[in-house]
């Protein structure tokens, strides 16, 4: 593809996903010094340990955010869809912290980084930004509350339940592309435990598996 036109569809995407939420001098700076990233589905785009310095904004694809402890043992925190970024990234940016987080591209992703020295000036100069900012932050903070409640107060049948759910919601075909393992780190419980509650499920009718998939029904 030639590369104006490229771009131009990469403004095209910016325009789709953020032109209702930021006025247009906003969008005009995000297109001066934003950078376009293709990232394929599997990517660590950011490990614990790691200084950020720029902040994504999700044009296409989901990115999912975990975290991870002293075994190498994983937890899914939430996802991130088009239109929204990162407020532990936000986080990170402005209080120039190593990040605490692991993000990874759940699907094939388009994003566009926005360098950490426009983060505060734009806080100020963009009423729009300055919501955006505040409103991810709240949204951030509603998802890690419906993580902790799963861990605290659901069996790990009803935790499988909502992750499946959650997983074809975001999946392009509604269908779940994890083996047992994968679900298991997610999860952070394991092999064992997720395969024996799937079976129980496709039992009861809920669901199908097949090899590295599985779907509800």
């Amino acid at each position: 593809m030639h590369f104006g036109l490229y771009i131009e569809l990469m403004i095209d995407k910016l325009k789709e996903n953020y032109g209702s939420i930021f006025e247009a001098a906003l969008i005009s700076e995000i297109e001066r010094v934003g950078i376009i990233k293709e990232v394929a589905s599997g990517t660590q785009l950011m490990h614990i340990g790691q200084y950020i310095k720029s902040m994504p904004l999700v044009l296409s694809g989901t990115l999912k955010i975990m975290r991870e402890d002293q075994e190498g043992d994983s937890l899914l925190l939430y996802y991130l869809e088009r239109g929204e970024t990162c407020a532990m990234t936000l986080s990170c940016c402005l209080g120039n912290q190593k990040s605490e987080i692991i993000a990874v591209t759940e699907s094939d992703t388009i994003l566009i980084m926005i360098p950490i020295e426009k983060m505060e000036s734009w806080t100020a100069q963009f009423k729009s930004w300055r919501n955006f900012v505040f409103e991810s932050y709240n949204h951030r903070i509603k998802d890690l509350l419906e993580t902790v409640d799963s861990i605290a107060f659901l069996k790990m049948d009803e935790r499988l339940i909502k992750y499946l759910e959650e997983k074809s919601r975001i999946s392009e075909d509604g269908i779940i592309h994890k083996t047992h393992q994968e679900i298991a780190y997610e999860l952070h419980t394991s092999r064992v435990v997720i395969s024996r509650l799937l079976k129980t499920l496709e039992k009861k009718g809920a669901i199908s598996i097949e090899r590295n998939k599985v779907k509800l029904l």
